[in-house]
């Protein structure tokens, strides 16, 4: 289906250098829950929106078993709503957090616990195989800091056995992605990065040199860098649309390495997310968007 709204207007990526993806994609940590403290939401509505999702051109959808609050999980909304996934769908997930007695994930794990991790994605997906695992480090701090090649390492023996297609890194340095691609390739790059949040512009011109995507998270200004909406006013009257799809357009415009993945458990939401792909910003926009 193409319309106006479709996740393939944004164009395409060939994520690990064989697996076609839109650019324009779906995240799903606000299924279950709308904002860190908020209130569970209707899983109905979860379902409601992963199959308009996919209606829409979606064909990259990034998850975690740790997305989960009050008896609803992301994993589990995915698989009821999509299974048996069909063709080309590229479900990508993250291990590394471990929960704590509140649902928060504060911990990390080592080594040894990350099989368990990436069984539990395995089981809860319904998959033999998950095709993009990320070794999510750092919890909410700044990337860098510390060693991940034993936990790198560990995820690298489990994609020998088969269960993983394609491995990346998220909240990373410069050198953590050194270390990383030291034991094993990388496809994907996942760290915040959004049209107010350009500290890791350096390490995204890494990775399109090197065909790796850079798939931001809070790419609408989510989490510590919310997005001052004021500043794009001027587009937004231009194109005749929303903040939200500015700062999307912003993303898809700045790279074609950049693989969008706004999260949303509103049907409305959406909708408009997706409509970002219609968007193309001249010059003109693309300069006033650097004040």
């Amino acid at each position: 289906m193409t319309t106006d709204t479709n996740a393939a207007l944004g164009g395409e990526f060939l994520l690990g250098g064989d697996l076609p993806v839109h650019r324009l994609g779906f995240g799903a940590m606000r299924l279950p829950v709308g904002t860190f403290d908020g209130a569970v939401r209707d899983p109905e509505t979860g379902v409601a929106v992963l199959r308009r999702a996919v209606e829409l051109g979606v064909d990259h959808i990034d998850t975690a078993w740790f997305y989960r609050r009050g008896g609803v999980a992301a994993n589990d909304l995915i698989r009821r709503a999509l299974a048996p996934y069909a063709d080309g769908l590229v479900i990508a997930t993250k291990v590394g957090p471990l929960l704590d007695d509140t649902g928060m994930p504060t911990g990390e794990a080592g080594p040894g616990g990350l099989r368990g991790l990436v069984e539990d994605n395995l089981r809860t997906l319904g998959v033999e195989r998950l095709d993009l695992v990320y070794l999510r480090v750092g919890g909410m701090g700044a990337p860098g800091g510390a060693s991940i090649s034993d936990r790198f390492a560990a995820l690298a023996e489990l994609r020998e056995e088969g269960l993983i297609r394609h491995l990346g890194v998220s909240n990373v340095d410069a050198a953590q992605l050194d270390e990383a691609l030291a034991i094993a390739p990388v496809a994907a790059v996942q760290n915040s990065f959004h049209v107010q949040d350009r500290g890791d512009a350096e390490l995204l011109a890494r990775c399109e040199k090197d065909g790796i995507a850079f798939v931001p998270f809070f790419p609408l200004g989510g989490g510590w860098r919310p997005i001052d909406q004021t500043r794009l006013a001027a587009v937004m009257e231009r194109h005749g649309a929303t903040a939200a799809q500015i700062a999307l357009a912003w993303l898809l415009a700045t790279s074609p390495a950049l693989l969008a993945i706004p999260g949303t458990g509103v049907l409305d939401h959406l909708e408009e997310n997706m409509g970002a792909g219609r968007i193309r910003l001249t010059p003109e926009d693309l300069a006033a968007l650097e004040d």
